[in-house]
């Protein structure tokens, strides 16, 4: 296609600087029919639209497509293929063509029966090991035959785009603990910054700008990975945009459909050994002639080395205030199991149910925590 600056020169090398049609053919190295047609026209623009698009191989599955394209538009945003996903699917039944074909027809499609609009963000450049950023996402599965809620923790090295993500029942903060231990670990590193969302686990109190309040143990598990924490402004997903991204790609291509798995267990090593997989076959975005896994072996030596687990778990103990009656026996060393018997007979003999004092004690009892003569009051 001729652009307006080449229509532009070809006219003024001719009608100003009085060169033949031979002369600029040769000079601007294009044919003398594109000069002298740029010439005789007068036109200063030429623009080429095609009235007819050949499909002869997409032809015979147009049926097929628009029915895949129907019913994926009919689906939840979380539950709808991909592009990629739907080619992939047309070839297993015997499709032969190319995805350029599919990818065509697929847009004709979407501009014919619903809008879409397109957003644009500053893309943003980051060192080897200068930050990572994570976020959580709810994934649903079937797991051992029922239909559940999965919540999966996404961390992604920023330069070299290597992810990792894992599968927990809940977003606490010992989920949280686990998911960057386990995250490090498959790194052998950790970046000197890492980039989150105010998620109630991290983040106490949000003030002016990005000052923040952040939980003791999150910033003492910060610590111990030499990790400084950055929380994005509210409602600012473009600040980690990469993670916000890996959401998606991950939700698609290992989510949809839904997966059948039998415990967390089996969940976590196909997702693990997933985020290998796609290391290793897609191109890094910004280094197409690398993979993610070259680019993130290369990072590798700038990370902060991984410097083992951090004990994010604390026990506190607690105390039992007894009452002691003056009319109470004195203190004397008892057998767990005549306790036990001694608070049914005091239930039997007034007719009710031990108060909430003694069903502690029973239960602890029985679970083994109470050693031979605690103190109490008399039972009997």
């Amino acid at each position: 296609m001729l652009i307006v600056e080449t229509v532009g020169r070809i006219r003024r090398e001719h009608f100003i600087k009085g060169k033949s049609i031979k002369e600029i053919a040769r000079d601007l190295r294009v044919s003398r029919n594109t000069v002298r047609k740029i010439l005789r026209s007068g036109e200063t623009s030429f623009s080429y639209e095609r009235e007819v698009q050949p499909r002869r191989r997409l032809g015979r599955w147009e049926a097929g497509l628009d029915r895949i394209l129907t019913e994926n538009a009919s689906k939840t945003l979380r539950e709808r293929l991909t592009l990629i996903r739907i080619y992939e699917d047309l070839r297993d039944l015997g499709y032969s063509g190319g995805y350029d074909a599919v990818r065509r027809y697929a847009s004709t499609w979407s501009r014919e029966h619903e809008s879409q609009a397109a957003a644009a963000f500053v893309p943003v450049s980051f060192a080897p090991g200068e930050a990572y950023q994570f976020d959580w996402s709810h994934e649903i599965i079937v797991m051992n035959g029922a239909t559940v809620t999965v919540k999966v923790a996404h961390m992604r090295l920023c330069h070299s785009r290597m992810m990792f993500f894992r599968a927990y029942p809940r977003e606490t903060q010992e989920m949280v603990f686990d998911a960057h231990e386990r995250a490090f670990a498959f790194f052998k590193g950790a970046c000197t910054r890492g980039i989150y969302d105010n998620m109630k686990t991290a983040v106490d109190a949000i003030f002016v700008g990005k000052e923040r309040r952040y939980n003791r143990r999150f910033l003492q598990m910060c610590s111990h990975h030499l990790v400084d924490p950055v929380a994005c402004t509210p409602a600012s997903g473009w600040e980690k945009g990469q993670v916000e991204n890996q959401v998606g790609l991950v939700r698609e291509r290992f989510f949809t459909p839904r997966l059948r798995v039998k415990t967390y267990d089996d969940l976590n090593a196909w997702l693990t050994d997933r985020c290998v997989v796609y290391a290793k076959a897609h191109p890094h975005p910004e280094r197409p002639e690398q993979p993610v896994c070259d680019v993130f072996e290369e990072e590798r030596p700038n990370l902060v080395p991984y410097r083992g687990r951090f004990d994010g778990f604390h026990t506190r103990r607690q105390f039992c205030l007894l009452r002691h009656s003056p009319r109470a026996q004195p203190l004397r060393t008892r057998r767990p199991h005549d306790d036990v018997a001694a608070l049914h007979r005091r239930a039997a003999s007034r007719r009710r149910s031990p108060d909430h004092r003694d069903t502690w004690i029973l239960e602890q009892l029985l679970r083994g925590r109470m050693s031979p003569g605690w103190p109490s009051r008399s039972l009997t």
